[in-house]
């Protein structure tokens, strides 16, 4: 919540005293005269309503008008018109609609990041077993170099909340929840689909283990084609359910934009035709020619407009004058891929196993814990095939809100890295501090002052005394937190 805050703050006031640049972005005209109170949130909140944030205010409002809305999945501006008409209702004779809805995605956001961070220290407990390291990468997700993200009217922090929370309660064993949740992820950003890979290795990884008990317990098991047709059933049911709201979606905007016209024309306003006319947008169901989507063999309207508006494809971004995207990207690239190389390097048969292999230690000893733990295995798994499809197949600078708020790893590994080698950490009543390492007392700084037990501020408060790589992993965090509200507010390009 204090994060949420501070961003509100910080944009509000970047906004206010720096001019937006004159950005070639989406911005349709206001259909209706401001009064004094919508002029005031504009002024406190306009900076979180800029360049994808205007698409998501525009179909709460107005519907998917135009073709390229259909990049932008249903879940969030559904959930922004819900709360603008039906909780934020009373304040209609005060506020137009579009206030109601920046308004909405405000106290949206800051309710869904701040269940997000808590589902991130809850899926980090049972994955990682270690209650300061999830809490410090729980932290870690407040501070976020995505951060601009989640405050902004995009659909981050609500995709975020429900992944974090669908992966928690998948690791407790509650499947139908977390297929729900997953599902209601994948109607929110269409990168939600890649979590069917959790409950398909989750349900593989039992099956697999099942058959390694030993051949006394094996003839107490039922036949193995039952066990192999439960399976293939239970995978085939989470998969399409995971599927169904972008399937449904594709289906709705092809009946949109593909039916026979339905003059519908005749009922948009006058000033958002002439913005089609001007920019050359394609509206609904109009009777023009039809889009060359509706024509081919699975009409799938995202994946058009993500290579038709965007020039999204394979290797397209490997161009020299996108170097400075590039090196924007370089951080979140460096960390992930780092968080993978030791992970593999640790654990190298458990990878090359796929983590399906039930060894002895497993069964002799406690396992390993803490980020190289045999659990975080998939999580890795899911980070690197990310980090891998944004990096060559995406717009690349769209890495870091794209991992920030899809993985656990870059906030898991963080806290690993901060753990094992900031000595300011190394204190009693960490959970395992490195071995053979001397454990430290209070710092300087807190001592006698009843500063609260956050080690992110003890660390910020002692930036003097921390390592070169605390300074590393927190300048990353902290100067995106701040760049992102300076640029991405003021309609500068950003992540």
């Amino acid at each position: 919540c204090r994060s949420s805050t501070l961003s509100s703050f910080f944009q509000a006031v970047f906004n206010l005293l720096i001019p937006d640049h004159a950005a070639d972005a989406f911005s349709p005209p206001r259909l209706s005269e401001p009064s004094p109170w919508d002029v005031l949130v504009e002024w406190l909140l306009g900076g979180l309503s800029h360049w994808d944030a205007e698409h998501f205010l525009f179909i709460a409002e107005h519907g998917y008008l135009y073709e390229h809305n259909c990049a932008f999945l249903p879940l969030y501006p559904l959930s922004l018109w819900a709360v603008a008409r039906g909780a934020l209702w009373p304040l209609q004779r005060l506020l137009r609609l579009r206030s109601r809805l920046l308004l909405s995605a405000v106290l949206l956001n800051s309710l869904f990041s701040a269940l997000a961070a808590a589902a991130l220290y809850e899926l980090g407990r049972v994955v990682l077993r270690r209650r300061r390291a999830a809490f410090l990468a729980a932290l870690l997700f407040s501070l976020s170099p995505a951060n601009v993200f989640m405050a902004a009217a995009y659909s981050e922090s609500m995709f975020a909340f429900l992944a974090f929370t669908a992966m928690w309660q998948l690791e407790k064993g509650q499947s139908w929840l977390s297929g729900l949740l997953f599902s209601l992820a994948s109607g929110a950003r269409a990168n939600g689909l890649i979590n069917a890979g959790f409950f398909l290795y989750s349900q593989g990884k039992r099956f697999a283990l099942q058959l390694q008990v030993g051949p006394g317990s094996l003839r107490k098991l039922p036949l193995l084609w039952k066990q192999v047709l439960s399976l293939a059933s239970s995978v085939v049911l989470m998969s399409a359910g995971i599927f169904l709201p972008f399937a449904v979606f594709q289906y709705y905007a092809y009946v949109r934009f593909c039916g026979p016209g339905t003059g519908l024309d005749r009922t948009v306003p006058e000033p958002l035709l002439q913005l089609a006319r001007d920019k050359g947008y394609r509206p609904a169901a109009t009777d023009g020619a039809k889009p060359p989507w509706c024509s081919q063999r699975v009409p799938v309207v995202y994946s058009y407009i993500q290579d038709t508006y965007w020039n999204v494809g394979f290797l397209r971004y490997f161009e020299l004058r996108q170097i400075p995207n590039f090196l924007l990207a370089l951080p979140v690239t460096l960390l992930v891929s780092w968080a993978a190389w030791t992970y593999v390097s640790t654990n190298p048969r458990h990878c090359l196993t796929l983590g399906l292999e039930r060894s002895k230690s497993e069964e002799e000893e406690k396992p390993r814990d803490g980020f190289c733990c045999p659990a975080a295995f998939v999580y890795v798994v899911h980070a690197t095939a990310l980090l891998a499809f944004g990096f060559s197949c995406m717009h690349v600078q769209v890495l870091t809100r794209f991992l920030g708020s899809s993985s656990p790893i870059l906030y898991w590994f963080s806290a690993h890295l901060l753990q094992e080698h900031e000595p300011l950490l190394w204190r009693a009543g960490t959970d395992n501090p490195p071995s053979g390492r001397s454990v430290l007392g209070e710092s300087p700084s807190s001592r006698g002052k009843g500063t609260p037990d956050n080690p992110v501020v003890r660390l910020l408060l002692n930036w003097r005394l921390i390592t070169p790589l605390s300074k590393g992993i927190l300048g990353f965090f902290l100067c995106y937190w701040l760049l992102g509200l300076l640029l991405h507010c003021n309609f500068l390009p950003w992540t």
